[in-house]
């Protein structure tokens, strides 16, 4: 079977430098907070050009530090996409607030700004726009709304770590940015992981001390915390990787020009990439109104798909109560009909050549 993601592939390109990494972790011994730590965040905060990169437990862990180094909590409202992995919900529940669900461009995926203003009330404290399947949302009118509102914008960029917006990275693009290393990720360790971009040191300063349970000093709790911090190997494995991530990227959109191409001429719908963005192809996303019976043609094949995602949060059983007026035709259009094909920097041409075959007798049959 063609793999969706191929981390073995990759882990033989550059096994040699993961491993030097890891090696040189554990010699020293320092498995919490070593010199990695501040090493991975110093090379991460260059990358994305934020001031500022706070890592963390993971993507989530990343996001409800924001949330928490914010004030946000019991009374407050946030503003998110209905679709998009539950976590960008899930935060602000576990913060106190109240998540409110915003429809989505059926064209991108990502939140339609043009819908935010309107929902927008007296409680009303952050957006948190979903950078969803590699790229950016339209942060340039979320970041406009937000400030005429006296709104803090808080990227989801958990998909599109190294796509941009005008130029400027994902991560970077509003006050606060978070994004996850998750194994599958464009870029991912091997376990779990995230990163908070910021260019306001207050934010970040809280952000270090809720990460370690609160803590300014050892033993000296100066606001509630919670133990957020990413292991010394995940880091060493990011900075590893992260020295071959413009290589990667560049064969990501390569691979995507392809599909684009393929899917084109067989009048297949898929993700638009916009002008004046990129994307880094977290996921290949098609859209067909016959999913079920095309997916189960390529899985005869030897094909993998994923559906991310088959219910928007809004119509989960543990958020739904939270919005319940929530109109969101589009999310629920496409999570009916999208599906995602294999895709990594290491899908060979062969490969690609028969998930495309395969789909083009998938949809004939």
């Amino acid at each position: 079977m063609i793999p969706f993601v191929d981390l073995a592939a990759q882990y033989a390109a550059m096994g040699v430098a993961i491993d030097e990494r890891i090696a040189r972790v554990i010699r020293r011994g320092q498995f919490i907070m070593g010199p990695e730590v501040a090493e991975c965040e110093a090379a991460l905060a260059e990358f994305t050009g934020a001031a500022h990169c706070v890592t963390a437990a993971s993507g989530t862990e990343a996001l409800l530090i924001a949330l928490m180094a914010l004030g946000v909590g019991p009374g407050d409202e946030v503003i998110t996409s209905a679709f998009s992995f539950a976590a960008s919900a899930e935060v602000i529940a576990l913060a106190g607030a109240v998540p409110r669900f915003i429809d989505i461009e059926p064209d991108t995926a990502n939140i339609d700004a043009e819908q935010i203003e309107a929902r927008i009330g007296p409680h009303t404290r952050a957006i948190i726009p979903v950078s969803l399947y590699g790229q950016p949302a339209d942060m340039e009118r979320i970041n406009a709304i937000a400030s005429r509102h006296s709104l803090i914008v808080i990227e989801d960029g958990a998909q599109s770590f190294g796509a941009t917006l005008g130029g400027a990275r994902s991560c970077n693009l509003s006050a606060i940015g978070c994004t996850s290393f998750f194994p599958s990720k464009p870029l991912g360790c091997y376990g779990d992981g995230g990163a908070l971009f910021t260019n306001d040191a207050a934010v970040t300063d809280a952000a270090r001390e809720i990460r370690v349970h609160g803590q300014r000093g050892r033993y000296h709790h100066v606001r509630i915390g919670l133990g957020g911090r990413m292991d010394t190997i995940q880091c060493a494995i990011v900075l590893a990787k992260l020295e071959q991530f413009g290589r990667e990227l560049a064969e990501r959109a390569r691979i995507a020009a392809t599909y684009d191409a393929a899917m084109d001429a067989m009048g297949i719908e898929h993700i638009q990439v916009l002008p004046g963005r990129t994307s880094v192809h977290a996921q290949y996303s098609i859209m067909h109104d016959e999913r079920d019976r095309v997916i189960a043609g390529l899985t005869k094949a030897g094909v993998p798909i994923a559906v991310h995602y088959p219910c928007p949060i809004n119509r989960q059983p543990a958020y739904g109560h939270f919005d319940p007026d929530a109109a969101t035709p589009a999310a629920e259009r496409m999570s009916d009909r999208v599906f995602s094909l294999p895709m990594s920097a290491y899908l060979s041409a062969d490969d690609q050549a028969r998930v495309i075959d395969a789909l083009a007798e998938a949809i004939r049959v």
